[in-house]
């Protein structure tokens, strides 16, 4: 496929994965279950989801979305207070249970120091699983420290969260640097009313100037105001083509970069 004007709109996600996706049970009110963010991807074409959680692990809920719909469903453990933090026993058993992503804490950051000794089982932990590590709410200068511990240990896979999020709020050489050692995550949600109202060019320009085979595009969807994550998804990729993105390299953000992530 060589322009955007030869897909078909039925064929839009298709092979697609969205990394970023929250659904209930939840503490807070979700759009949708888990079974049906996978159905409606699965509907839509797509190769897989990953569901999210601030509170709860995530592995055996994916288990069971896969296991009703057919469709790939990856979850991990977000480190905040409710799993105890930085607690490499929680990481050990969500890996057991097949999940893939270890999320460093979102709504604890600011409450969580990144001790140096369980960081370190940790990360020992996502190279020996073959994990993904996630910096979830941390801030650049945090994100540093993560990423000279992952260098020196040799972990593989890391994914910088929504680096364009007041929450992150990464320059453009801090991405860069960033870029020499782990996939960013831009997230739509960011470009939303209620949330960080992001001027789409914006996120164009910063993948410009990383480069597309740095990045990855999800949506971060699943709250009650916003639409729905294939709908959020469909929505990035119109306004992401008509601000210049060549289908291309949409495909290499949403398809080729998170499989290389998430199933290599």
């Amino acid at each position: 496929m060589n322009s955007s004007q030869d897909i078909k709109p039925a064929e839009i996600l298709t092979g697609f994965i969205d990394t970023h996706i929250h659904t209930s049970p939840d503490v807070k009110p979700r759009l949708l279950n888990d079974y049906e963010a996978a159905l409606e991807a699965k509907e839509s074409g797509m190769a897989a989801i990953v569901i999210k959680s601030h509170v709860e692990p995530t592995a055996g809920r994916a288990y069971l979305a896969h296991w009703v719909t057919g469709l790939p469903v990856v979850g991990g453990v977000t480190l905040n207070h409710n799993v105890g933090g930085l607690n490499p026993d929680a990481v050990e058993s969500m890996a057991s249970m097949g999940g893939k992503i270890v999320w460093l804490p979102t709504i604890h950051h600011h409450e969580i120091k990144l001790e140096a000794d369980p960081l370190e089982e940790i990360l020992n932990l996502v190279i020996e699983n073959n994990l993904v590590l996630a910096t979830g709410h941390l801030n650049p200068g945090e994100i540093f420290q993560v990423l000279d511990h992952c260098r020196s240990l040799g972990v593989g896979k890391v994914l910088i969260n929504h680096p364009l999020t007041r929450v992150v709020g990464a320059s453009t050489d801090e991405m860069k640097e960033m870029a020499r050692h782990a996939y960013l995550e831009h997230c739509w949600v960011a470009t939303m009313p209620r949330h960080d109202k992001l001027d789409p060019m914006v996120m164009v320009e910063a993948i410009k100037e990383v480069g597309a085979q740095h990045c990855i595009l999800a949506t971060d969807f699943g709250q009650q105001h916003n639409p729905s994550p294939v709908m959020g998804m469909q929505m990035m990729m119109a306004s992401l083509i008509k601000q210049g993105i060549s289908w291309e390299d949409i495909t290499l953000m949403c398809r080729d970069n998170p499989e290389n992530l998430l199933f290599k």
